[in-house]
Formats: C-alpha cells, sequence, structure tokens
C-alpha cells in the first residue's frame, strides 16, 4: 500500500467516530401550525427548557421543524415525515390541531403537546395525572379563557349589549367552545355574535360583518392560526375602531387592547422540558399533563387612549402588565 494512500485511509477512519456520533445525536421532531418567522420567541422559549435539561441544539440534539403556516391540512403528512424519519420525540405545538396529528400518526413515538385544548375528552390521554400512551405535555382550557374575556370587556364597556367572538371553524373545539362563551355572554345579559375566519382572505370580511352587526367589542379566540396573523388582525381591529380582547400578550405588544390568558412562552418552555426529560430515559405516560398556574391580563393604555376608552381603575390594578 503506498503511504499516501494509507495517510488517507487512516483520515476516513479517524472521521468515523465523528460521524457516528453526529448520526447518533437524538433528533426531536417539531411539529407546528403556525408559522417561523412569528414564532421566535416561542421557539427561542422553547430551546431554553432543552437547554435547561442539558441539550444544546447543534451539540447533543437536532430539531427537525416542520411548519403548517395555518393550514391545519398539512399537518397529517407533516407528522408522517417526521415518523417516516424516526424522530426521538414529536413536539406538537401550536394548539389542538398538531397534537391530534401527532397522536394519529404514531402510538409509539413520545409526543408532547403545547396548549391542546381539554387533551382528555379530545382523547388525547387517559387523564391529566396519568396519560397513558405515548402523549404528554401541556393543555389550557380556553373554553374559560374566552368567559373570563367576555367578563373584562364588560368592565370596560358596561353598556355594550353585543359582542363578537373570531373562531377558526377548522379547529376541532371551536364548536364546544362557541357554546361556552355563548352561555357566559347570556349570563352577563350579552347577545354573543360567532364570527368564522380560517383563512387570511376571511379576517375582511368577518370585520366587515363587525360595521353591520353593531357590535361593541370583539373577542378572538386562542388559536394558534390567529396568533399567526395577530398584526393583521390588531390592525383591522384599529381600523374598525373595536375594542378587542386577545387571548396572550403578544397581541398587545402588536397594538392590541388587552388579552387574558396563559403565557406562550412559559408553555413553550415547559414543553422542551419535558422533551429533555424523555430524551434522559423518563416515559410519556409517567409525565403528568400540565395545567396553566398563571394567566395574564395585559392591557395597552395608548390603544385605549386611541379608542377613546377609560380603563377603570380596579382593572388596571388587576392588570399583570400595562404598556403606555
Amino acid at each position: 500500500m503506498r503511504r499516501r494512500e494509507f495517510i488517507a485511509l487512516l483520515g476516513g477512519a479517524a472521521a468515523w467516530p465523528l460521524t457516528a456520533r453526529a448520526q447518533s445525536r437524538p433528533v426531536i421532531g417539531f411539529l407546528s401550525s403556525r408559522s417561523p418567522g412569528e414564532s421566535t420567541s416561542v421557539v427561542a422559549a422553547f430551546r431554553q427548557g432543552l437547554r435547561e435539561g442539558g441539550f444544546i441544539e447543534g451539540q447533543n440534539i437536532e430539531i427537525a421543524f416542520r411548519w403548517a403556516e395555518g393550514r391545519y391540512d398539512r399537518l397529517s403528512s407533516l407528522a408522517a415525515e417526521l415518523v417516516e424519519r424516526h424522530v426521538d420525540v414529536v413536539v406538537a405545538a401550536g394548539g389542538t390541531p398538531p397534537a391530534l396529528a401527532a397522536k394519529a400518526a404514531t402510538a409509539t413515538i413520545p409526543v408532547v403537546i403545547t396548549g391542546a385544548n381539554d387533551p382528555i375528552q379530545l382523547g388525547l390521554v387517559a387523564s391529566l395525572n396519568r396519560p397513558g400512551g405515548n402523549v404528554t405535555g401541556m393543555a389550557v382550557l380556553t373554553t374559560v379563557l374566552a368567559a373570563k374575556s367576555i367578563e373584562i370587556l364588560q368592565e370596560v364597556l358596561p353598556r355594550t349589549q353585543t359582542i363578537a367572538y373570531l373562531l377558526n371553524p377548522l379547529n376541532p373545539t371551536a364548536e364546544a367552545e362557541a357554546k361556552e362563551a355563548s352561555a357566559a355572554a347570556s349570563g352577563l345579559g350579552i347577545q354573543l355574535r360567532v364570527l368564522n375566519a380560517s383563512s387570511e382572505r376571511d379576517f375582511d370580511g368577518a370585520f366587515a360583518t363587525l360595521t353591520k352587526l353593531r357590535v361593541g367589542a370583539l373577542v378572538v379566540a386562542g388559536e394558534a392560526f390567529f396568533v399567526s396573523q395577530r398584526d393583521r388582525l390588531v390592525a383591522l381591529a384599529a381600523q374598525y375602531a373595536v375594542p378587542a380582547c386577545y387571548a396572550w400578550r403578544e397581541y398587545v405588544l402588536a397594538g392590541g387592547l388587552m388579552s387574558y390568558g396563559t403565557s406562550l412562552t412559559d408553555s413553550y418552555r415547559q414543553a422542551g422540558t419535558y422533551a429533555a426529560r424523555i430524551l434522559k430515559g423518563e416515559k410519556p405516560t409517567d409525565l403528568p399533563v400540565v395545567l396553566p398556574s398563571k394567566f395574564e391580563l395585559v392591557i395597552n393604555l395608548k390603544t385605549a387612549r386611541t379608542l377613546g376608552l377609560t380603563v377603570p381603575l380596579p382593572l388596571l390594578i388587576r392588570a399583570d402588565e400595562v404598556i403606555e
């Protein structure tokens, strides 16, 4: 064997362990109903949770991202891609639709959900404390959030008799949310008008309907597609001068009037923590589904002034954050 060939052989042999190590890194499949550009902050929180668990992307973990970009009909095929790649964990991010898609795609790969509404009723888990099967993660009861949002809007607008509720009919929990919200509004003597939007082109029509119905305020459902379009929704609310309450503070940071809901970043950080624990050997069935322990009320006073509204002092005192 020539000397040059022998050196090349040694060089190749030296590279084998590095290649093997690179290929042996665990892979997390990140299945999201949202879009990458507007998900920067929550993905950063997810990576933080992984880091707290001892995993850093590019060093000892890889993340395979799949983005549906608001098209829920793409989730099944994207979930199948991750299963075919034999990822070690699937993180189903962005509400109920990706959680259901991941659950349908695999019964063996661990699945960590974020923000799914009532996972027991949806058949995702057997119970919150003992999920059973391969699914665990974070859940949120969005029907409760809608009722509270209606109450908050009534505090700001006590004479309002009609409030609109914007839903995505493609979300499997939309019908249940509408019923709960209607019941809550009726208990306060308010008529609730349900508006539907499942694509960007539906937004203009939905807001035009607000004027026809002469509604006094709007509640925007805690919906992943909506939060991915928060800039558009906040702009339309300003254009039509309608006071609106949203599910997450990200809307208020974009100029929305107020929000009441859980912390998205905390949910994604927790998902990273759970994914890390599973990679270390814990089983999904032994990790209880986490319910939010804190709800944030955020108010944008600048937007309130633009709308000619005076936010009651008791409400301001209760707020977790007030944006001047």
